[in-house]
């Protein structure tokens, strides 16, 4: 069943050299004419530069000021998981020295591998909450960044996709029924 399918391939790539014009060639003017409204264009850089000293603010300089409130509730959950995971952490640390002192401590049901587990576990996911901040914060430059450059791109309703049902007669013989995908502008 691989051999058939190998040679039908090669045998319908042999067919593919034909030269075949999906447009029709004109000379004279082009009949689409494009126009950028330079007050919607952005510049990257300084969306980069304001975004980097003050976090949300390239977001502003591009128009999409609804993203501010998203990056500031990300960084303050962040920050509050930091927190918890901090004082958890302490706290943990805390009851192992007790525990090695020979002190009681506030986990009387937990030994010294419990200790040690929770105590890395704890300091694990804070420092995870530290990389996770510097990737929000990265996160917040490259959206600046990638809106500013995409700032005139057009997205009006004349630029749309249909999805239409295909046939096609092969050279060799036999119809192939599909569904394409055309776009129109």
């Amino acid at each position: 069943m691989v051999r058939v399918g190998i040679i039908a391939v090669f045998l319908l790539s042999a067919n593919s050299y034909q030269k075949v014009w999906a447009q029709v060639l004109r000379d004279g003017q082009d009949s689409v004419s494009i126009t950028i409204n330079k007050s919607k264009v952005k510049d990257p850089k300084t969306a980069t530069i304001l975004s980097a000293i003050v976090p949300g603010s390239g977001q502003v300089y591009n128009g999409k000021a609804w993203k501010v409130p998203l990056l500031y509730s990300g960084f303050a959950a962040n920050i509050y998981f930091i927190d918890f995971n901090g004082r958890r952490y302490t706290i943990f640390r805390e009851a192992l020295q007790q525990f090695d002192k020979g002190i009681p401590n506030s986990f009387p049901n937990l030994n010294r591998d419990g200790l040690v587990r929770n105590v890395n576990f704890w300091r694990r996911n804070r420092d995870l909450n530290y990389f996770l901040f510097i990737g929000i914060y990265a996160l917040n430059i490259i959206d600046a960044h990638v809106d500013a450059h995409l700032s005139a791109f057009d997205v009006s309703d004349d630029l749309t996709f249909r999805f239409e049902p295909s046939f096609e007669t092969l050279s060799a013989g036999g119809n192939i029924f599909g569904l394409s995908m055309k776009i129109y502008f």
